[in-house]
């Protein structure tokens, strides 16, 4: 075995772990002073070629060292981990007392503005916005509005009929039928909402469409 002073080897250990500046350095440090291949190892590994009364003393010695070293490595090894930690706060610290801020989900539908818009208009003029079902009974979509069974107006539109009665509404005023049933005049609404027709699609027609409906009761009326 050679011969190795271990003061000098404790020496030159500590130096280096103090004046290392990352984590992967350290873990080359540690490789180097206590990794298989390292001179302290093979100095364990070689005591029992040793008299004796020589082996227990360097054992001892060489023991304490190694204790020692992984203490020293150990304390490194945390420091430059709150080191590292420190820096991140730095570069990403977050408040997390601070309010959030709401992301971006994308911004309103045309329809939707021209609706909503139309509706901050009439409101302004003492309107209130109103809404009613879409699907409808023959009654609300027609026979309340003077157009039954054998009337021509109702030719106009290619109505979708359901079940037992019911039908997809093709105008908003059955909404105006809704609210005089149980509102008394003076009154003044409006509806803007979706309505059904079957019709054939091109570029100005589709099977559904927004209709803007109003309606004013009460003395005095006038449009001028």
């Amino acid at each position: 075995m050679a011969k190795i002073d271990l003061k000098t080897l404790q020496n030159r250990a500590e130096n280096e772990i103090k004046t290392t500046k990352d984590l992967k350095e350290l873990n080359e440090i540690f490789k180097k002073y206590l990794g298989k291949k390292a001179e302290l190892t093979q100095v364990l590994h070689s005591l029992e070629k040793l008299p004796k009364a020589k082996r227990v003393k360097i054992g001892q010695q060489a023991n304490q060292l190694k204790n020692f070293l992984k203490i020293k490595f150990g304390q490194k090894a945390q420091e430059l981990k709150e080191k590292v930690r420190k820096e991140v706060e730095e570069k990403e610290w977050i408040d997390i007392t601070a309010p959030g801020k709401k992301p971006t989900l994308g911004h309103l539908h045309p329809l939707t503005q021209v609706k909503r818009k139309t509706e901050e208009i009439f409101q302004a003029m003492g309107f209130s916005v109103v809404e009613g079902p879409e699907v409808e009974t023959e009654w609300y979509n027609f026979d309340a509005l003077n157009i039954p069974p054998e009337h021509p107006a109702r030719d106009l539109w290619d109505t979708f009929y359901l079940k037992n009665g019911f039908l997809l509404r093709t105008h908003t005023t059955p909404v105006d039928v809704r609210y005089m049933e149980k509102n008394n005049p003076p009154l003044r609404i409006i509806t803007i909402d979706r309505c059904f027709r079957h019709e054939a699609t091109d570029a100005s027609h589709e099977i559904n469409f927004y209709q803007l409906d109003g309606l004013m009761v009460g003395k005095n009326i006038s449009v001028a």
